[in-house]
């Protein structure tokens, strides 16, 4: 039987809905979305898209080193926009951590919640 186990850190924003930070099944770890909000305040971090990239960044970094992963263990990263003309600012930001070249989509959602810039989610291997 397939052990499904919640994540939750300290080190990564508390989630601003019903969900776990991430979800690990088997030696997989499938992280929720996250977008730019400091974690030690609980408020959005407004400014450019990279700046709020690095931050989304980080937020993730927390959740896949709290459950035994690290960036470098990415095997997949969803990119979620709210102008597909930030791509290649976004593009320079994430490639400084991502060295790995995990597979990747990037698109246009829209509205994201807290007029955020950016939404990232990844999966991982533990």
């Amino acid at each position: 039987m397939t052990t499904i186990k919640p994540i939750n850190t300290t080190k990564s924003p508390k989630a601003i809905g019903h969900y776990s930070q991430a979800i690990i099944v088997g030696n997989l770890i499938f992280t929720s979305g996250q977008i730019s909000i400091e974690p030690e305040t609980g408020l959005m971090r407004d400014g450019s898209i990279e700046e709020q990239t690095e931050r989304v960044i980080k937020n993730l970094k927390a959740i896949l080193e709290s459950a035994g992963s690290s960036l470098e263990k990415v095997v997949k990263v969803n990119v979620y926009l709210s102008d597909i003309n930030d791509f290649d600012r976004m593009n320079k930001v994430y490639s400084e951590f991502f060295i790995s070249k995990p597979a990747r989509a990037t698109i246009q959602a829209g509205k994201l919640p807290r007029n955020a810039k950016i939404e990232m989610d990844v999966i991982a291997v533990i």
